[in-house]
């Protein structure tokens, strides 16, 4: 009896995987190493690395290894791992933060291998292959002026939008478009790189659509949510200088701005000091 439950147990399982794997598109399975000692570690882990659509984390506490299934164009190994790391436990990439690991459970704390802070934005080699070498642990910067093109390309249509003139926020919007595109989100700060993948679909989107019309009231639509998402990266980057929010009440939206007068991108001329600075970014 026990064989057969131990077989109806193990069908249970596979079907199960197979059923979440079909749910995943462009289905990439991997296996990995992830820090941790009971069940309640299992928990944390598989409720940090999970995402509807996009990816699934199975860890078993007994030999450390988690089974990772994921959506390659959404999603990477990196993130996940990331957002793991966030919540307390090591993988062999990335390292949790001190004082986050320190709060855990005494049941919890598991024996750590020496790595460099996720929070110091440094990806760790998987030195596995190499046990018997001494090597300086991988690193990779962050691009500091990759967030700042995206920001100065949207300044320059807002610009193009103050004016009227649909032909230059279309040729801005692509220049926008291709800084998006540009960027290297693995090399983001933690903090950036979660905003950027919650942005990223929507600012490609709006940049699009206004690079492919000169027709100045679509192009002012679309620049209002184009505002928004620029806003919460904005507040994520930390700008070295100040950058003003500012409100349109005639048309409930906002937009952000490198000066404190108001020069409102969706009237221009016809109402251009309509609006007000609600908030300082700095």
């Amino acid at each position: 009896m026990k064989s057969i439950s131990k077989i109806l147990v193990t069908i249970t399982m596979l079907l199960s995987f197979v059923s979440f794997n079909a749910q995943i598109k462009n289905a990439k399975t991997e296996t990995v190493k992830i820090y941790g000692n009971c069940e309640m570690c299992k928990a944390k882990i598989e409720k940090a690395g999970n995402l509807k659509k996009t990816s699934k984390v199975t860890w078993n506490d007994k030999t450390q290894l988690a089974t990772i299934i994921y959506d390659e164009k959404k999603t990477n190994q990196d993130e996940i791992l990331k957002r793991i790391a966030l919540v307390g436990y090591d993988s062999d990439k990335f390292l949790a933060p001190d004082a986050t690991y320190s709060k855990l459970p005494g049941c919890c704390k598991y024996d750590r291998v020496a790595k460099v802070s996720v929070k110091d934005e440094t990806v760790i080699e998987n030195n596995s292959n190499h046990e018997n070498h001494t090597e300086t642990p991988k690193t990779e910067v962050q691009e500091t002026n990759q967030l700042k093109v995206i920001f100065d390309n949207y300044f320059a249509v807002k610009d193009a939008l103050v004016k009227s003139d649909g032909n230059t926020a279309s040729t801005k919007a692509k220049e926008l478009l291709s800084a998006i595109n540009a960027v290297k989100m693995e090399t983001l700060k933690m903090d950036e790189h979660m905003v950027w993948m919650k942005v990223l679909k929507d600012l490609t989107a709006d940049s699009k659509n206004i690079s492919e019309t000169q027709d100045i009231k679509k192009q002012r639509d679309f620049f209002k949510s184009l505002s928004k998402n620029n806003y919460e990266l904005m507040k994520v980057s930390k700008p070295n200088e100040a950058v003003y929010y500012q409100y349109c009440p005639m048309q409930d939206a906002n937009w952000l701005s490198k000066e404190n007068a108001v020069k409102n991108p969706y009237y221009g001329a016809q109402m251009l000091t309509c609006g007000k600075t609600v908030e300082t970014i700095k």
